[in-house]
């Protein structure tokens, strides 16, 4: 960046929000433009870029004739103990993963419901 170009930031920098507010308003009278409509585009793009991309995996509940399936798969996906996982659907609803990518979200909810539980992904 020039000199002059890194004296005039420094010098806007010291200006108030009053004085700022002017001098937008005063380049936007002398070049005919308006600062505005240089924001609206940045500003509708921003919703469509916030895409979500982590899901968490929620056992919402559990058909009580699979219970001990439902139970072994909850212990394989989260690693827990036998007394942890029967708690873990016993107190359904639970949050099994957290910020997993949609694939393994899905996958993980396909393995649930075939061993008989109820799974939201959030």
């Amino acid at each position: 960046m020039s000199e002059k170009i890194t004296a005039m930031i420094e010098e806007i920098k010291g200006l108030t929000v009053l004085e700022l507010s002017e001098l937008v308003h005063a380049l936007e009278e002398e070049f005919g433009v308006s600062a505005a409509a240089m924001a609206a585009p940045a500003a509708a793009a921003a919703p469509a870029a916030e895409e979500k991309t982590e899901f968490d995996v929620v056992l919402t509940g559990f058909d009580a004739a699979a219970k001990i399936k439902v139970i072994k798969a909850v212990r394989e996906i989260t690693g827990q103990g036998l007394a942890e996982a029967k708690a873990t659907v016993e107190g359904a609803p639970k949050t099994l993963k957290e910020a997993v990518s949609k694939a393994d979200a899905e996958e993980l909810k396909k393995k649930l419901e075939e061993a008989g539980a109820k799974v939201e992904i959030k």
